[in-house]
């Protein structure tokens, strides 16, 4: 029987690991675990994961344990650790080979690594690397020797390699004699009240495989905003200034490669513009953040960055909780900060001008910032999270070290003053 292990790559649809146990006729079951570290507190004082991404993660879970069921693969889910669960299931169930996504960072190399020490010598696993749009064994030049300038890799790559194709599968399996009385845990099994996101989110989007394929429909092919997407992506009001696609990628309902090929659908059959092309520019600069973590492992997560560079950088509790809270005095800033706190979402053009405050003007510790992101937001990506605020920090590969004038950022990009007014109170505005 084959094992695969859910992790970040929560879809049926162009799933390597998923397609790879399919290939024989060896019965799937598939495993996700609710991993009670992810909703503890971190050394910097923030759940690791909030209520808004845990409550998104829930909604995806139940999407693939329905589409999985449609090809009588199980799905079993656990509120416990990797390490204590799949041991167990492969000894119940007598796993000869498991299948999972790859991963590089530290901690999810800890978690596999201890998965490893329990299991019998005769097990089998095969890991894959599923989530880039050019896939490491594609590239032109070795991992080590990724380009630390965006505009290089991105020329190295865009012109040269082919993307992929995306995977299915077509088959049924019989699984009367598998029996899975686990449930998806609630919000309040993980520590959480029930709640209701702000009719006026940015993002008032459910998680899971069907809604992602829902929404592309809806932004391609229904309002063909894709052919907007360059001229309204610094947008801060409303649904559609940007795909919002971030969150489905972020926890695997949908592949780069899908969105990929969509676009080039899209082009094919409506046009082929500025706009769709800059959407797959943003998708490079997020394989981009993924292999500049791949050459600098654990460096994207040390105070010093990637560049090895000093700053003399404070840790003032009350100043952290003035940003996190949206109370530092600048308008923009606190909107922005207002406007996560209340819906775990925004804009990018927000969060480049809320990082660069953090870390350029209060001069706090980026690393701070970047974990109470990764409690917050819905789409937290480890390796865009950590690569955009070394980025903004100017330990990261922004050799420029700029720093943004929020002021003059919010004259130009909220000129009338909606998007502030609709997060703070008059009095503050």
């Amino acid at each position: 029987m084959n094992l695969v292990w859910f992790r970040n790559d929560l879809r049926v649809e162009d799933n390597i690991s998923l397609y790879n146990a399919s290939k024989n006729d060896t019965q799937i079951i598939g495993l996700f675990c609710f991993d009670p570290r992810h909703f503890e507190e971190t050394a910097f004082g923030f759940k690791k994961t909030e209520k808004y991404r845990t409550q998104f993660l829930i909604a995806s879970i139940f999407q693939l344990k329905e589409n999985l069921a449609k090809y009588n693969i199980p799905l079993f889910i656990y509120l416990e650790k990797p390490e204590n669960i799949i041991p167990r299931i492969v000894l119940d169930y007598e796993i000869q080979s498991i299948f999972s996504q790859k991963e590089w960072t530290s901690e999810e190399k800890h978690i596999e690594e201890g998965i490893r020490e329990k299991l019998p010598d005769n097990v089998k696993w095969q890991t894959n690397y599923d989530q880039f749009l050019f896939h490491p064994d594609d590239i032109n030049f070795e991992i080590s020797k990724t380009p630390e300038i965006f505009t290089v890799f991105r020329k190295k790559l865009e012109k040269y390699i082919t993307v992929r194709e995306t995977t299915t599968i077509d088959f049924n399996y019989s699984q009367d004699f598998i029996k899975n009385t686990t449930k998806i845990p609630s919000l309040i099994d993980l520590g959480f009240k029930d709640f209701e996101t702000p009719v006026d989110t940015a993002f008032p989007f459910k998680g899971g495989e069907e809604e992602v394929w829902t929404r592309l429909e809806d932004y391609f092919w229904k309002t063909k905003k894709l052919s907007f997407y360059k001229k309204t992506r610094n947008g801060l009001l409303g649904k559609n200034y940007s795909s919002k696609f971030s969150p489905w990628l972020a926890n695997g309902t949908i592949s780069a490669r899908s969105i990929y090929h969509e676009v080039k659908r899209y082009e094919k059959e409506i046009t082929k513009n500025d706009s769709t092309y800059w959407l797959i520019f943003e998708l490079i600069w997020r394989d981009y953040f993924k292999y500049i973590s791949l050459k600098h492992g654990d460096q994207i997560f040390k105070l010093k960055g990637i560049l090895n560079k000093q700053y003399n950088w404070s840790r003032d509790k009350n100043l952290v909780q003035q940003w996190v809270n949206g109370e530092t005095g600048k308008p923009f800033v606190d909107a922005n900060m207002i406007e996560l706190k209340e819906t775990g979402w925004m804009s990018n053009r927000g969060r480049q001008n809320v990082a660069s405050y953090f870390a350029k003007e209060l001069e706090l510790d980026w690393r701070i910032g970047a974990a109470y992101f990764e409690s917050m937001l819905l789409d937290y990506d480890v390796h865009s999270n950590y690569g955009n605020w070394m980025y903004v920090a100017g330990v990261g590969n922004d050799r420029r070290d700029r720093k943004f004038n929020v002021d003059l950022q919010a004259e130009r990009y909220d000129p009338q003053g909606k998007f502030q007014r609709m997060w703070l109170q008059p009095t503050l505005f």
